[in-house]
């Protein structure tokens, strides 16, 4: 395989960064059965709650003690809040950890692999390619589910200001760049479950198991952290941050909280995107 590679970078016209363009690996990605039904089901979401409280009722406050929940109603900004809430934890990590987990061990599993890198497509370069698309879509999946929660609130609650359950309101464009800041910490936040998937992926020729072992440990994470025998040690926890972001629907915008959970997120990420590229590199492919 090496020697393919060396002969073809001695070819004329040969191009390293011109192999796998990132316009043709989205394309087939966008095409992919899973990522349809992925965006399907995100884009549903705003409107099982929208059935769920029409059903219900308006939710309300237990006793004195009022809820991000019980403000969904209030307008679309609430709404749209809420969803993010409801799928920060779990919901959001599947979409993440299916296109990132599914990166390189799907080619290994379809018998592919191999003939990308004897097209001849450096491995590094297949990597990047397959990463850079991967986020790219784990981002949009995270843009989706807030952009049609606010169109679907917008219709059933109205276009207003965010009511903050501890008292006070945010003004309809504050709303919304504070859902930019949340929909932006979340993304960072999930850095961890793409990268151990991505990592994983480069382990496995089986897709199932990097994603459901990415979501798996992601679990495990969250286990952890409601541990309280553990202390300080949940610190370091990249889960025990994961709803930092509520501190940028308050009054005033705290940012210590996401700081701490970004460093975090950011240094486990770093350390398993090494590990995958580094791995991959020496690893000798079959499939």
């Amino acid at each position: 395989m090496s020697t393919l590679v060396e002969r073809a970078e001695t070819a004329d016209g040969y191009r390293p960064r011109r192999t796998l363009p990132l316009r043709v690996e989205l394309l087939r990605q966008l095409k992919r059965r899973r990522t349809l039904v992925m965006a399907a089901i995100l884009a549903a979401l705003p409107f099982v709650l929208v059935a769920a409280f029409a059903i219900g009722g308006t939710p309300d406050g237990r006793g004195n003690q009022i809820t991000l929940m019980d403000t969904a109603t209030s307008s679309a900004a609430n709404f749209a809040a809420v969803n993010l809430f409801v799928s920060a934890g779990f919901l959001l990590v599947i979409p993440v950890a299916l296109f990132c987990g599914d990166t390189i061990a799907s080619e290994a599993s379809w018998s592919s692999l191999r003939y990308l890198l004897a097209a001849p497509v450096p491995r590094a370069r297949l990597l990047w390619s397959k990463l850079t698309v991967a986020l790219g879509l784990s981002l949009a999946a995270m843009v989706l589910l807030p952009v049609v929660a606010v169109a679907v609130g917008t219709v059933a609650y109205g276009w207003g200001p965010l009511e903050i359950p501890t008292g006070g309101v945010l003004s309809a464009g504050t709303a919304a760049q504070r859902l930019v800041v949340v929909v932006a910490y979340i993304f960072v936040s999930q850095l961890v479950t793409a990268a151990l998937a991505f990592w994983l992926s480069t382990k496995t020729d089986a897709p199932l198991g990097a994603v459901g072992g990415a979501v798996g440990l992601t679990i495990v994470g969250n286990v952890l952290d409601a541990v309280t025998a553990l202390g300080d040690w949940r610190d370091f926890l990249p889960a025990h941050w994961q709803f930092a972001w509520a501190d940028a629907v308050q009054p005033h915008l705290e940012w210590s909280g996401m700081i701490q959970g970004t460093a975090v997120s950011v240094t486990y990420a770093l350390v398993l995107f090494a590990l995958a590229f580094r791995g991959f590199r020496r690893k000798d492919i079959v499939s």
